[in-house]
């Protein structure tokens, strides 16, 4: 029997009306019952004197009714209140019930019982509030609720913690006997690991808090394990590829570098330094480039790109925008320029005229450009290379994961360079990018920006603009940005588009002003940010856009408008686009909704922290590994009780043990490898196309 098989259906008490509601909470199989997870548990083992109770705090009372009582409620017709006052001896306690009065039956006089609850003072008295109980009985079996270490779910609306504490146990008692584990002895011995049937007993009723951890401790490491196998497994057939052997020295590159007008800051030369050795190697490079917005990931890549063009061979560089398209493309364009060298460079763009791209598919096809830089636009079936030795993907969170496969399909086995301004904290980075090796540029080119970050309320915002007005009779520029083109009545807020209107009328009249937003034609885009650049308008009023590769040195001043719906790192990256130009202190000002608890907490790591890796951390802290990276891309949903930035050193563990197995059994044809490889299977679906090697 296998238990991912068996709908929750047949067990007793869900039934097909309740069914639904289940599903929507990701129960559809036994198994998936088992492995829905508590997300706390309250210790309810110690009982206290009624005496000794505290306003404010949750307590386990064992006391007798000594009366009951029932009444109508002013307030609300038809809402009837049931009243139980008991006793230890020591006080009394009043216990009230809304609107239940099918309970009474339970509290005869002199019934002894166990209650568990919230105490709070009412009309000076001592009070709990639907507490949960239990009646002693002298032959009762072991309660799931009080006395002990109880667990606490999230449920769906229409089933209560003690109906499904009765399933749970119900069904632990009825499968688990029948769950198979696929976590090899070995492992579990070599790591003091608990089997599945006690780790799966002791995460829903734990006896003790150690045994609880044990648990917790097992059934993480065997997400962890999960999650980093086909990684492994990725590795090793990347590892057992053809790679091209480059050439990493010459006189062409020395050359490249001396044209340079700056010298690489040290963390440039390292990363560098690391991309050499891989392309060196006779396996594919397959190595993620890690920096903060600014710290000069482009030039890396264009370095990495001349080591590939000396030898050569062709390069691929795709990026998510055709604005970015365009500045890369020129920014290498103008670097080529200096040498004595000619270096045919492309540009790829949806927007390019048919018989310009077709020139350009020809081109590429002949061998006749060196590197192409473009969008989506690559991926298409014409664009066919002769010699493919380099594929750089910029900015690589906008685009899926299928996506970025299908780029360094059209050569044979190139190197490939992925980057992204987005720090990703390191526990999430083996977690995701367990197949790849990383570089981080943890140094800017010029040193720290000079950014200060405000915040103000949204009453505040006129304090934002005086300080927007005085940047510009400085001369330099501002952006104001929002989180969408046009207002919601329903979410209450305004857009770029209706503001633009405002400003331009109103606050910001006497200056010139730009919008720029996603739904504009690319070529009006451009336009725009041309007119920025060349200071023929003085603030440009724009969505998130803005947000990747677009540099503009003379902005100074950067006003976020309703900051706490953008996240931390988006944010970061936001801010980046200010403080480029001089040593001039530059401002990023957020303008926000600070009632909510958590928003006003992100905002505050935004003021306090201008580290990108250090803002990601908060980040993930806040929102969790699947909202921080986009659960869609990354299947972060695995991770139901598993949390990479506490338990890292498991997590460690986890990819040592999985990176272990795959080396020494990539095809999973052990018999003891058997149970995992279905459950990969199950896991994954493509899993079995993935374990054809070679």
């Amino acid at each position: 029997m296998k238990l991912n098989e068996v709908s929750v259906r047949y067990i007793k008490g869900i039934g097909p009306k309740k069914l639904k509601e289940f599903q929507k909470h990701g129960i559809n199989t036994v198994e998936d019952l088992l492995y829905y997870f508590p997300h706390r548990y309250e210790d309810r083992r110690n009982f206290l004197s009624i005496s000794q109770l505290k306003e404010g705090q949750s307590y386990t009372v064992k006391a007798k009714v000594i009366a009951r009582g029932e009444r109508r409620s002013f307030r609300k017709k038809g809402f009837r209140i049931l009243e139980v006052v008991v006793s230890d001896g020591t006080q009394k306690l009043f216990c009230v019930w809304f609107n239940q009065p099918y309970l009474k039956e339970y509290f005869k006089a002199q019934t002894e019982l166990i209650l568990y609850g919230k105490v709070e003072i009412y009309a000076g008295r001592l009070q709990m509030n639907s507490p949960e109980f239990e009646i002693v009985e002298k032959d009762s079996s072991i309660s799931l609720h009080i006395g002990r270490i109880t667990p606490i779910y999230t449920l769906p609306k229409t089933i209560s913690q003690r109906r499904f504490r009765q399933l749970i146990r119900f069904t632990l008692d009825k499968y688990i006997t029948k769950i198979n584990d696929f976590l090899p002895y070995d492992i579990r011995s070599r790591h003091n690991l608990l089997n599945i049937a006690k780790a799966l007993i002791n995460i829903h009723f734990p006896e003790e808090i150690n045994l609880q951890k044990e648990a917790h401790r097992r059934l993480s490491f065997e997400e962890f394990f999960i999650f980093q196998i086909p990684l492994a497994l990725r590795k090793l057939k990347n590892k057992l590829k053809p790679g091209i052997i480059h050439k990493t020295e010459g006189g062409f590159l020395e050359e490249f570098i001396l044209t340079l007008p700056f010298r690489l800051t040290s963390a440039q030369q390292r990363v560098i330094t690391e991309i050499k050795e891989d392309m060196a190697k006779a396996q594919p490079m397959h190595r993620l480039l890690q920096g903060d917005v600014g710290s000069g990931k482009t030039i890396v890549a264009i370095i990495a790109s001349v080591i590939a063009i000396q030898g050569n061979y062709q390069v691929a560089f795709m990026v998510p925008t055709e604005i970015l398209a365009k500045q890369h493309f020129l920014v290498i364009k103008e670097r080529f320029s200096k040498l004595n060298r000619a270096i045919n460079s492309a540009l790829l763009i949806s927007s390019l005229q048919k018989k310009e791209k077709e020139r350009v598919y020809r081109q590429i096809k002949e061998g006749k450009i060196d590197i192409v830089v473009g969008t989506h636009a690559l991926l298409e079936e014409e664009v066919q290379f002769r010699n493919l030795g380099l594929v750089i993907i910029d900015e690589q969170h906008k685009f899926g994961v299928g996506q970025r496969a299908l780029l360094p399909k059209k050569g044979i086995n190139p190197d490939v360079l992925i980057m992204t301004a987005t720090p990703i904290p390191r526990s999430l980075a083996i977690t995701i990018y367990g197949d790849m090796d990383f570089s981080v540029l943890d140094e800017l080119p010029y040193g720290p920006r000079s950014v200060k970050t405000l915040l103000f309320s949204i009453e505040e915002a006129n304090k934002a603009y005086v300080l927007a007005k005085e940047e510009i009779r400085k001369g330099r520029q501002v952006f104001i940005v929002y989180p969408v083109i046009e207002g919601s009545s329903r979410c209450d807020i305004l857009g770029a588009q209706i503001m633009y209107e405002e400003f331009r009328k109103n606050e910001f009249k006497e200056f010139r002003i730009g919008l720029i937003h996603g739904r504009l034609r690319q070529a009006e885009q451009e336009k725009i940010i041309k007119k920025f650049q060349k200071h023929q308008l003085d603030i440009l009023v724009t969505t998130t856009v803005l947000e990747v590769g677009i540099d503009l040195p003379n902005a100074s001043c950067m006003i976020i408008q309703y900051a706490e719906r953008f996240g931390l790192a988006q944010l970061h990256q936001l801010r980046g686009r200010v403080g480029r130009g001089s040593n001039t202190e530059s401002l990023c000002i957020l303008i926000a909704d600070i009632q909510n608890e958590e928003s006003h907490r992100r905002l505050e790591a935004m003021m306090k922290y201008n580290d990108g890796f250090r803002i990601a951390e908060e980040d993930l802290k806040i929102r969790g590994p699947g909202e921080f990276f986009g659960k869609r891309q990354h299947g972060l949903t695995e991770l139901k009780i598993a949390n990479p930035l506490i338990q890292l050193e498991l997590l460690k563990l986890a990819k040592q043990e999985a990176f272990r197995l795959i080396h020494q059994d990539p095809q999973l044809v052990m018999p003891q490898h058997k149970l995992l490889k279905e459950k990969l299977i199950q896991r994954f679906p493509d899993y079995e196309r993935l374990m054809v090697v070679g």
